[in-house]
């Protein structure tokens, strides 16, 4: 059984180690100062987030680009109180989602892209910070490269508990892990609080037909069909002035519940290279588990429990490492008692979210 566990640890710790060789082949990005050209329409679906919402809509007041050149369009999601917003040198239109779905975050994007009267969208989220030059460096990009969708980078605005050390260790992870793929041409992932795409690319794709019965998964789904049809169009846009910055969760409770949503999208993939990926990293963190409980019951010696686990937090830290250096210039804060819980933590979810349900926006979803 030991000789099992380090088999696995020797092909978790490959897997990573080619995720940190993609990581270097995607190139970063900066933007060229070149004139304006895209339009866009920033879609971004809300529910009850009247404390979140004027930060976010500040942000784009403070962009650098042309006003003329871009639009905003916030989908109310049944909200509680119907959202009121200030004045802004921009145009924005506020209407409510049309529900068709099991899922409020794509239908509220279908509904917006009735509306869309640009080439591009690009779609974040009511709790996000944009950079003043997010939109130029987007379309600095895309007149530079042939592509039909970009794919960007977030973080959290972290505050000294940690929890937040923790959230922000966590998507750092999923963070490199995406960037990594798309540098190895198996992009299978990415974050809806920074994703653009043509609206005629949406139309060919037929939007989120084929999964709108699963909850969440607006932006993975979309992106996989995007990449099965047009893999060439399809980039990621590594560059620091294009990543948005958002909260994370307040409790314990929300980031399970979050973490669940996020990890019941797996079985539903249509990226083999996704499938196998989050198969290698439940075992390499149930592996880890299994190694400490042998070590309590004595069945492991504790050099050699020492040795597993010191050789699967080198891994790790490598691409943790890279990837934060990316993405802030804050060091990583509680790295070691993070790594050591997390396998539990993501353990726990992983098999949580093969049968159970969570909570999203005070909804109650079932896998």
């Amino acid at each position: 059984m030991i000789f099992g566990l380090f088999e696995i640890l020797i092909i978790y710790a490959i897997t990573i180690g080619s995720l940190i060789q993609g990581f270097f082949k995607v190139k970063k990005y900066q933007n060229k100062s070149l004139s304006p050209k895209t339009s866009f329409t920033i879609i971004v679906p809300f529910r009850n987030e009247e404390e979140n919402l004027p930060k976010l809509l500040n942000s784009f007041s403070n962009l650098n680009y042309p006003t003329d050149l871009f639009e905003v369009i916030l989908v109310d999601d049944s909200s509680n109180e119907k959202f009121q917003s200030s004045i802004v040198n921009y145009q924005l239109s506020i209407i409510d989602n049309i529900r068709l779905s099991n899922s409020p975050k794509k239908d509220a994007i279908t509904t917006a892209m009735n509306h869309v009267k640009t080439n591009w969208v690009i779609t974040t989220d009511a709790d996000c910070i944009v950079p003043k030059n997010w939109l130029l460096t987007f379309d600095n990009y895309i007149q530079e490269n042939k592509v039909s969708m970009l794919a960007g980078a977030v973080t959290y605005n972290c505050g000294n508990s940690f929890l937040d050390h923790f959230q922000q260790l966590d998507l750092i992870s999923l963070q490199g892990a995406t960037i990594g793929s798309f540098g190895l041409n198996k992009g299978f992932m990415c974050n809806g609080a920074n994703f653009a795409y043509t609206k005629s690319l949406f139309e060919t794709l037929n939007g989120f037909d084929g999964n709108d019965k699963i909850a969440s998964g607006d932006d993975v789904f979309l992106l996989q069909k995007a990449i099965e049809k047009f893999p060439k169009e399809v980039h990621y846009l590594k560059a620091k002035e294009a990543v948005i910055i958002t909260k994370p969760t307040e409790t314990w409770k929300a980031l399970f519940h979050q973490r669940v949503r996020w990890a019941a999208k797996t079985s539903s993939y249509k990226s083999n290279f996704g499938k196998f990926l989050g198969i290698i990293v439940f075992f390499g963190n149930l592996s880890f588990v299994i190694t400490f409980i042998l070590f309590l019951f004595g069945t492991l010696s504790y050099p050699i429990w020492v040795l597993y686990a010191f050789f699967k937090f080198v891994v790790d830290f490598i691409l943790l490492s890279i990837t934060n250096q990316f993405l802030t210039e804050n060091r990583i804060k509680s790295l070691l008692l993070s790594s050591l819980f997390y396998p539990f933590f993501s353990s726990v979810v992983a098999l949580y979210s093969l049968f159970g349900s969570y909570e999203w926006k005070d909804r109650q979803f079932k896998k």
